[in-house]
């Protein structure tokens, strides 16, 4: 349980006068292309609650961006990690392994989809993540061109930045960009022309007919996508995409990776998204709630494809620190005791119940969509003419600030930035997660 009283408390404006003087150090050292959804400055945090320095406690939605999974000072992460910083911290595996490193790979060949044999390597972040799986594919298939999807998101480095869909604020005069990337359709279900039924096999037909037409099948070396498009919107490829698609890179002998960065680890009520349609990717990338909060990364996949790059070819001072392997492996010990996967489910099934009945009475709320613990709203303009999906970026941003005000702390996205995203902690109480929604509920009344 957490130290953290787990009850919201508004004791002052948000963000308060202490929050207000520490913003104005920051605006003095921090450099300002650095941005925060929410300028509250905090001091603790644990289960569904963040508490700043004026001591207000926010009900925590956004999970420091789905990484707090487990909670942010979940008693194993802490304790495991704790342990290993009086031991080392630090060696460069690279330099002289050690075992925890080792441990983790093993959790992840034993728990990422496929009963084929798996080898990981680990890296500090999501971005460094996808851009060593395009390396291994690269090396693996000898073939150079790479495959992303409209609304993708991949990272903020020069690779995964050309990557990523969406120009503002991740690429807008950022670029020239790293060449040879190549973007396809996405079964986008709300927004597809003829209808979200004909979304899965429509877009999975144009996307292959242009992979064949413009670039050369033969010349792909990866195909990489979200199951489950994080900044995007929270877009839920239509049925039938996935597998469609990671066959057609199996009949080709494409490397089919998938970016489970945002929706790995219990996020959507099963251990990776992927497994929604039984999909097994060749390669898969995690981060975000695989360390509880510490930075780490990784790739893992098929034996024979993690062993194409020569020996030295894959790492990094820092990938797999031996804290942040201890408090992975403090975070999966987490996932399984508590059973994260349900609770992630029963967090869906409060939400969208939620949700559904505030949809009824708000037209606003185009759609509804997620699973799990990864659930989004997107908003359109309403009061028009029926079936409008003009996207609504200024509700969206109306809605956040007031949930803000009465101390929810939620976050937008989307290509269209008309999309609110809810990614609570697994680990949140019933009261805090219903309490939270009575708040978005509310902000509705008031736009």
């Amino acid at each position: 349980m957490s130290a953290v009283p787990q009850e919201r408390r508004v004791v002052t404006a948000i963000p308060g006068p202490k929050s207000q003087e520490l913003q104005a150090r920051r605006t003095a050292a921090v450099a300002g292309g650095v941005g925060s959804v929410l300028p509250v400055f905090t001091t603790r945090a644990g289960g569904g609650i963040v508490e700043d320095v004026d001591g207000n406690r926010l009900i925590d939605f956004g999970s420091g961006i789905a990484v707090t999974s487990v909670g942010a000072s979940a008693e194993a992460v802490v304790r495991r990690a704790t342990a290993q910083l009086q031991d080392f911290t630090h060696t460069c595996f690279m330099v002289t392994p050690y075992e925890g490193y080792v441990e983790v790979c093993e959790q992840l060949a034993e728990l990422t989809p496929g009963d084929h044999a798996k080898k990981s390597a680990l890296f500090n972040s999501g971005a460094e993540a996808v851009e060593n799986a395009v390396k291994i594919a690269r090396a693996y298939t000898k073939r150079t061109a790479v495959v992303v999807f409209d609304h993708g998101y991949h990272g903020r480095t020069n690779l995964t930045m050309g990557m990523t869909a969406k120009n503002m604020p991740y690429k807008h005069g950022f670029g020239p960009f790293a060449p040879e990337i190549y973007r396809v359709p996405v079964a986008y279900g709300y927004r597809w022309p003829t209808g979200a039924e004909n979304a899965g096999a429509e877009a999975s037909a144009q996307a292959i007919d242009m992979i064949t037409k413009q670039i050369g099948a033969e010349n792909v070396a990866a195909i990489i996508i979200e199951p489950v498009l994080g900044e995007g919107g929270f877009i839920e490829p239509a049925k039938g995409f996935l597998p469609a698609i990671s066959k057609f890179a199996t009949d080709n002998g494409i490397v089919f990776v998938a970016d489970e960065i945002q929706s790995g680890f219990c996020r959507t009520g099963q251990w990776f998204a992927c497994e929604d349609e039984g999909v097994v990717p060749d390669l898969i990338t995690t981060a975000k709630g695989i360390a509880g909060g510490l930075p780490l990364a990784a790739v893992t996949g098929r034996a024979e494809i993690m062993d194409a790059p020569h020996a030295g070819g894959l790492g990094g001072t820092y990938g797999g620190n031996p804290v942040a392997c201890a408090a992975a492996l403090g975070a999966i010990e987490t996932m399984k005791e508590l059973d994260l996967n349900g609770k992630a489910k029963r967090i869906e099934e409060v939400m969208k119940g939620r949700l559904a009945a505030m949809a009824e009475k708000h037209d606003v709320i185009g759609d509804i969509r997620g699973r799990g613990a990864m659930i989004a709203i997107e908003l359109v303009v309403s009061g028009t003419k029926d079936g409008d999906k003009t996207p609504n970026a200024a509700a969206a941003a109306a809605l956040a600030k007031a949930c803000h005000q009465e101390g929810l702390l939620v976050l937008t996205c989307g290509t269209y930035g008309n999309v609110l995203r809810f990614l609570p902690p697994l680990v949140i109480g019933e009261d805090l997660l219903n309490e939270g929604l009575d708040i978005i509920e509310n902000a509705f009344a008031g736009i």
